[in-house]
């Protein structure tokens, strides 16, 4: 849980004061509320109230609460901690004025100071320091002088103030309560000084009201900060969580969920980079850009659903096991029957068959024909799947004496597949995939900004023609996140070197194939052409593409990209 601490400079300070300086904005010139009336106190309550509710960014949120209590009661500084879950108070950000003193939070230099123990080891209070103490008895701490004062150790104080020229004398210490009435925090402040800011007073009762009131808000803005955060982190460790899980459902697809949003944001970020072509007006905001990477994260979860034995089929012949080796061993009995007819001519004293001579002789070559076409590629030939079929008519006898061809009707449908490994019954499984992503994602209860996650995730496999799959969206009918996912799930999936049925081609050919598919309107053209004048394809491959697949690209070169 979060816990805020605003002190004073305590003792270790020493030096601080020349390592960093209040901007400008943090700056109190005439910020005095001791002369203001009830009503305008009231009223600045409020709009403070307002400021805190809509921060976002959680060190400015502190800052500003320690700010906004500085101008309530023209104090000259103050110190922000948060506590660990081992009860330690640690420096957050701090600021002096007069010493122009701002450290920590959003002024980017550290706080090196040891963080302050709220009990002893012997589990006693820390009584003897006073954001301690007002944060354990939950107690405001108001000391008009802290050198007249013997409650607290402020040793360390003095020992600053003579270092520094500087010299603390009122304290105001607001513990901060959450809705559960738990001390989220201590607001603490000094030297309190008067309208006209020149003489140092102590810290007045209404002093002491207004930032006990402005404590109250601030823990709640700290709590619902908090509690959002943690909703956020607890929602994005599940769409990790589901991510890794799809990764690690197969040995050959490790990684994809985890890349695919990364080259997408990649893209995307580009998109709203140029000043040219049809995308020059395109823009994310941070909750937009966060929408398309939940996408990402998610655009492929209902794989889920999808069998391991389709998801990791490495080979056309693959089922339990690689059924090449029954082909293997049929070719091995085959040959074995044509020797046998050779020896038996020999013995009977007549001529070799030359037939079966020559068919011994082309086995060996069939073979390691078949061994090929068994792995998969981009492409086979007509020729190819016809000599597969002039294969399959060859004969063998089986241990039962029958007759039997070398390749049965379903390895010939198999080893015939045209792209890749899966068959047509095979790819229809693993592409209802994308129909199980889009039922799953909405079925979920999205917030606002979170509302399009479906319609990103669910177009990666539509083609700008009509022709994808599963709605068969035109691109005119995609939002232009949903079209760049699309080219990054390819590229991705080109590039990979953990697929069974391929090896990670180098970028000159993904970006050729790329090429094509934009030729043939399946992905965005002018997508596509950002994604290669902006070389996205190497910023992509210089973090995760072997150093041999970078290889030299001539844009020239590459089908249907305009230079």
């Amino acid at each position: 849980m979060l816990r805020v601490i605003i002190s004073p400079i305590f003792s270790g300070c020493s030096g601080y004061a020349s390592q960093g300086l209040i901007p400008a904005s943090y700056r109190a010139e005439s910020m005095s509320t001791r002369n203001s009336s009830p009503i305008d106190l009231i009223r600045r309550l409020t709009e403070v109230g307002f400021a805190l509710s809509s921060e976002k960014d959680n060190s400015r949120l502190l800052e500003l609460i320690l700010q906004n209590a500085r101008e309530l009661t023209n104090a000259d500084g103050g110190t922000l901690y948060s506590t660990s879950d081992e009860g330690q108070l640690v420096f957050e950000t701090m600021f002096t004025e007069s010493l122009g003193l701002h450290l920590g939070g959003t002024s980017g230099k550290a706080i090196t100071l040891p963080p302050l123990d709220l009990y002893s080891a012997d589990g006693e209070p820390n009584d003897h320091m006073v954001a301690a103490r007002a944060a354990v008895t939950v107690e405001t701490v108001n000391i008009p002088d802290a050198y007249a004062s013997e409650d607290f150790d402020f040793s360390g104080t003095r020992e600053f103030d003579r270092k520094a020229g500087y010299r603390s004398i009122s304290f105001l210490t607001v513990p901060m309560r959450n809705h559960e009435d738990a001390v989220i925090g201590v607001l603490q402040l000094i030297n309190a000084r008067d309208a006209d800011g020149e003489t140092v007073i102590p810290f007045t009762e209404e002093d002491q009201g207004l930032v006990e009131s402005l404590a109250s808000q601030a823990a709640i803005s700290l709590t619902n900060k908090r509690l959002i955060d943690e909703q956020r982190v607890l929602f994005e460790s599940f769409i990790e969580l589901m991510a890794n899980a799809i990764d690690d459902k197969s040995p050959y697809t490790g990684g994809h969920c985890r890349r695919v949003p990364e080259l997408t944001l990649m893209l995307a970020d580009a998109m709203a980079k140029v000043d040219y072509g049809a995308l020059r007006d395109f823009s994310m905001s941070d909750e937009e850009r966060y929408e398309l990477q939940i996408a990402g994260w998610l655009h492929d979860c209902g794989k889920v659903t999808t069998p391991e034995y389709v998801v990791d089929k490495a080979t056309k012949l693959e089922t339990i096991f690689d059924r090449i080796a029954l082909v293997e061993s049929r070719v091995a009995l085959l040959k074995q029957q044509l020797e046998n007819q050779i020896l038996r001519a020999q013995l009977e004293g007549a001529a070799a068959d030359e037939g079966v001579a020559g068919r011994l002789a082309e086995l060996d070559a069939d073979l390691d024909f078949l061994r090929t076409c068994n792995v998969g590629g981009e492409a086979m030939s007509d020729e190819a799947q016809a000599r597969v079929r002039r294969i399959a008519d060859y004969r063998y006898t089986d241990n039962e004496g029958v007759e039997q061809p070398l390749l049965t009707e379903n390895e010939v449908y198999n080893l015939t597949v045209v792209r890749g490994t899966l068959t047509a019954e095979e790819r229809k499984v693993i592409n209802y995939h994308i129909v199980a992503t889009i039922k799953m994602l909405e079925s979920l209860p999205y917030p606002k900004h979170l509302q399009r996650v479906p319609e990103f995730a669910g177009g990666h496999h539509e083609h700008m023609d009509g022709t994808g799959y599963p709605k068969g969206l035109t691109g005119k009918q995609m939002s232009v996140q949903a079209r760049a996912m699309g080219i990054a799930d390819i590229f991705e999936a080109l590039t990979a070197g953990d697929r069974p049925y391929k090896k990670a081609m180098p970028l000159s050919l993904a970006l050729t194939i790329l090429g094509r598919m934009k030729q043939n309107q399946h992905i965005d053209p002018d997508l596509f052409d950002i994604f290669v004048r902006e070389k996205i394809y190497l910023q992509y491959a210089e973090k995760f593409l072997q150093p041999e697949q970078i290889d030299e690209v001539d844009h020239g070169s590459i089908p249907g990209f305009s230079l």
